[in-house]
């Protein structure tokens, strides 16, 4: 099959209750990989880039790479750009034919937030591109992105549900204490938190970084 946008995939996982892998993919190896744990466990997948990938390789690569991993499988798979605050390479990643972008603005000031998120949604709903954004900060160390452990800000339940009515973001990413890769000292997941932004915001939720989070809650 092609690939498809992440957006119906993730609202099925929303509303049935279960959840959606994303992995990061730097080499044509590693793609395989994924595809085929994804395949023999039959779940739906989301391949992600990141920035430094898509630069190194080029988008056009990883998006035909991506397209014969779908046409080839019997599950749903859908390809990602990660943490992308460069709105040129978003729509170079568009036209290359990812179905799903992050913008990642959530170091400015929510407003600018909100008027970056908002100019990329216009542009990929003409596509049919999922889109993901993310509000306050996830510590730790994502491609070029570093946050450091006292500049880690939570996103505020209220602020998501305004953000997301003014954005008209189809997914988001809260920050609700995980982090990535690189950083110090043990991540403090608030699950309070991610069930009040989850009753105020309808849309499928995003959860970045998965260093110390339990197996199981």
């Amino acid at each position: 099959m092609a690939l498809v946008s992440s957006t119906p995939m993730l609202k099925a996982a929303r509303a049935e209750g279960y959840g959606i892998g994303a992995f990061n993919v730097h080499t044509l190896e590693m793609l395989q990989a994924v595809v085929e744990a994804a395949e023999e466990t039959q779940s739906p997948l989301i391949l992600q880039s990141t920035v430094g990938t898509v630069k190194h390789l080029g988008a056009d690569y990883i998006a035909a790479a991506a397209r014969t991993a779908a046409q080839r499988s019997s599950i749903p798979i859908a390809l990602h750009l990660d943490h992308c605050t460069d709105f040129d390479l978003i729509v170079q990643c568009i036209r290359a034919g990812y179905t799903s972008v992050m913008i990642d603005a959530s170091m400015h000031p929510f407003e600018e937030n909100v008027r970056l998120t908002a100019r990329v949604v216009e542009v990929a709903r003409a596509a049919g591109v999922n889109v993901e954004a993310e509000l306050g900060k996830v510590g730790g160390v994502e491609d070029d992105i570093v946050v450091a452990e006292h500049e880690a800000l939570m996103a505020d339940p209220e602020e998501c549900a305004v953000f997301v009515e003014r954005t008209g973001v189809p997914t988001l990413a809260p920050a609700i204490g995980t982090a990535h890769g690189i950083y110090k000292g043990e991540p403090k997941i608030d699950f309070d938190r991610i069930g009040r932004i989850a009753s105020k915001v309808a849309l499928p939720l995003v959860l970045h970084g998965d260093r110390g989070f339990p197996k199981s809650r």
